[in-house]
């Protein structure tokens, strides 16, 4: 009876182990994780225009190819708006001008001659016209007064005003009031009358 006891137990404890190991686990399924979306790569913004360059106004005056007024970009030296003015006349004396200096807005740029040399470059602040004497009811300068300046002295029309300006725009400036004698239509008489009302 203890032997059938026994092997009643060994059958039991056997039987027990082979359920325990073929008893599947079960493993818990792990939420599926949705797929990473990339963003879109921004849109590049396109290259920033460059801003246009502004435009300067400036006089180019005296021994130059073609006198005037000359449209030039910021930046521009005194050398490159002679150059906008069709160059240096073959009398021309820039000796006196910084040709490497930037210009302005407005400036003025006198280029004297070997004969009459004196240049200048004015800002914009000094423009032709501007301040015709040197002190009020003084005389006036010939080398800053306008047309409506000139044609106000005795004697002194448009056509003579003109070719005041026309003379002084040629030779770079006048050095001597004696030299009003040069230009047309300036005889003994009209320049005894204008000789003490202007001056250079």
């Amino acid at each position: 009876m203890i032997v059938v006891a026994l092997l009643l137990v060994a059958a039991v404890a056997v039987t027990l182990i082979a359920l325990g190991r073929s008893a599947a686990t079960e493993v818990p399924l792990l939420p599926s994780t949705p797929a990473a979306t990339t963003p879109p790569p921004s849109a590049q913004a396109g290259p920033t225009p460059s801003p246009t360059p502004a435009v300067l106004r400036v006089h180019v005056a005296g021994a130059v190819a073609s006198p005037g007024v000359v449209r030039v970009r910021d930046g521009t030296i005194v050398q490159e708006a002679i150059a906008a003015a069709g160059g240096l006349t073959a009398d021309a004396d820039p000796a006196d001008l910084n040709l490497a200096a930037p210009v302005t807005d407005g400036m003025q740029i006198r280029i004297g001659t070997t004969s009459h040399p004196l240049g200048e470059v004015n800002d914009g602040a000094t423009t032709e016209g501007a301040g015709s004497s040197a002190t009020p009811g003084g005389p006036l300068d010939l080398n800053a007064a306008s047309q409506a300046q000139l044609e106000d002295l005795p004697g002194v029309g448009p056509v003579m005003a003109s070719a005041i300006i026309a003379w002084r725009e040629e030779h770079g400036r006048f050095t001597a009031v004696e030299e009003l004698q040069e230009i047309d239509g300036v005889g003994p008489k009209t320049y005894q009358r204008l000789a003490p009302l202007v001056t250079t």
